[in-house]
């Protein structure tokens, strides 16, 4: 398996295949880089090189007790980038690896991104704070926590049906998808899975959005029941410089899965734009 070992002897797990144009893939929480399976093998087939890490802690990265915090996620990447000599990369991120997407381009990005891609992403900021009175109150987030902590076996199954939309009326449920959310979360370490929620509920990347100078592309579901819409995707790319935003009438939180030939399309109009 490829890994790399950065500063604080973590091992980040990648893949990385093909040639031509890279593009980095940052998972959600709390998955892995095999969650991009469907635009693995889309991108790889269309002549681009294509990597997905697993975020320590999660996958079959370090099972880490420290550093799962966005910094350090996006310090992590930014040794990776360089590990492998990433040059005019586009990253894409979903849900919190859109966060770690938006941090890392704004801190180490400079001469080697050439665009970023923000899909069901927790940018800006998704707790309610004083500066963010419509966010999500903290006692959801606290609620994850307990599940996460206390029952992550059966919390991490039944979370899968708010993820993809399975709870509305005439979904069609694949438990295969169920499944294999599921496995890649067990994968990882309770916790970090556990920090990781305070990173991606309570980090604001305003000053991150309002800093970067590349095109950046929003994608988000109008049926967002993990990350809304309102609340991130139509704040996010007022920020940006240079931004794009598409919206999708009934996609859910994990779109890139469930609606994959969709997303996959206009991942590559943006970068061949």
């Amino acid at each position: 398996m490829a890994k790399i070992t950065v500063k604080d002897g973590t091992e980040i797990y990648y893949k990385d295949w093909g040639t031509g144009q890279p593009i980095v893939f940052h998972h959600g929480w709390p998955l892995s880089g095999d969650d991009w399976d469907g635009q693995m093998m889309f991108f790889l087939n269309q002549g681009f090189r294509v990597i997905a890490h697993d975020r320590r802690g999660h996958g079959r990265s370090t099972q880490t007790a420290v550093g799962n915090d966005m910094d350090t996620y996006a310090a992590d990447v930014a040794e990776l980038t360089a590990a492998l000599d990433l040059k005019d990369a586009i990253h894409v991120g979903h849900s919190t690896g859109g966060g770690e997407v938006i941090r890392y381009v704004a801190k180490y990005g400079k001469g080697r991104v050439a665009k970023a891609v923000l899909i069901s992403a927790v940018t800006p900021l998704m707790a309610q704070t004083e500066n963010n009175p419509e966010g999500i109150p903290m006692s959801v987030f606290d609620g994850i926590r307990e599940g996460t902590a206390t029952k992550r076996q059966q919390f991490f199954q039944d979370f899968t049906m708010a993820f993809y939309g399975y709870n509305r009326e005439g979904a069609e449920i694949s438990q295969g998808i169920r499944d294999n959310w599921w496995r890649q979360g067990m994968m990882g370490g309770i916790k970090a899975h556990y920090d990781c929620i305070k990173a991606f509920s309570e980090t604001d990347f305003t000053e991150d959005l309002k800093s970067v100078d590349v095109p950046v592309l929003v994608l988000h579901g109008e049926d967002d029941q993990i990350v809304p819409f309102e609340l991130t995707a139509v704040k996010a790319v007022k920020l940006v410089k240079n931004g794009k935003l598409i919206s999708y009438p009934g996609f859910p939180h994990g779109m890139p899965t469930t609606e994959a030939a969709t997303i996959n399309a206009d991942l590559l109009a943006f970068i061949n734009s």
